[in-house]
């Protein structure tokens, strides 16, 4: 999604400049060379990031950190509810530079242990519905709503369809499996929190050095 953002924003900006060049005396060559940049940086940034230029930027600025930590208090909840259910966890990303690095197209991501077979007994799929389904309501205990999970959601979805069960014990096992991650993230509202705001100040920025981060 990052990619055509940027477009739409170049394609924004030089089509103002083009209306507004003339009224105010501009050269038509400042609106080449303004269209040149920024199709030159929107290369770069497919090439060199993937898209996720603007993120990456976005994240650097001042104002950046409030992103990072809805990121983490995202990533924190996956983390609470894993620890709970005892689902290992591989590693834990917060940003578009951590994630870059580690070759992710993503914002943020809790990268578990998979399970040990792809048709999982009820049991286990109850368990996986609240590990994965922690990251959204998380977010929307702290922010009102959320705006990341597509993956977590999409992933959850295999995993029934791949068990065989039909699609309304999916829906209502996952809506039970929701209940129950509110009431224990509820209840645990100051360690989630906490432990989002650790990963969100441990998260790589553009201009940041790793010992800051750290």
């Amino acid at each position: 999604m990052a990619e055509p953002l940027g477009a739409g924003i170049a394609v924004a900006l030089v089509s103002v400049l083009a209306v507004l060049a003339p009224l105010l005396g501009l050269s038509p060559w400042l609106i080449t060379l303004v269209a040149a940049l920024a199709l030159g940086s929107l290369t770069v940034d497919a090439a060199r990031f993937g898209g996720r230029g603007g993120h990456l930027l976005a994240e650097a600025l001042p104002g950046g950190q409030r992103r990072l930590r809805r990121i983490a208090v995202h990533e924190a909840g996956h983390l609470l509810i894993a620890a709970a259910e005892a689902v290992a966890v591989q590693r834990v990303l917060v940003g578009s530079l951590a994630c870059l690095r580690a070759g992710v197209s993503s914002g943020g991501c809790t990268q578990l242990q998979p399970p040990a077979a792809a048709k999982l007994p009820l049991a286990e799929l109850r368990r996986w519905s609240r590990v994965l389904q922690a990251g959204i309501v998380a977010e929307q205990l702290h922010y009102g709503e959320a705006i990341g999970g597509a993956d977590d959601r999409a992933q959850l979805g295999q995993l029934w369809g791949l068990s065989g069960y039909d699609v309304e014990t999916a829906q209502r096992e996952q809506r039970q499996a929701r209940r129950e991650v509110e009431q224990t993230l509820r209840a645990s509202e100051q360690v989630l929190i906490a432990r989002a705001e650790q990963l969100a100040q441990a998260a790589p920025r553009l201009g940041r050095s790793a010992a800051a981060a750290a």
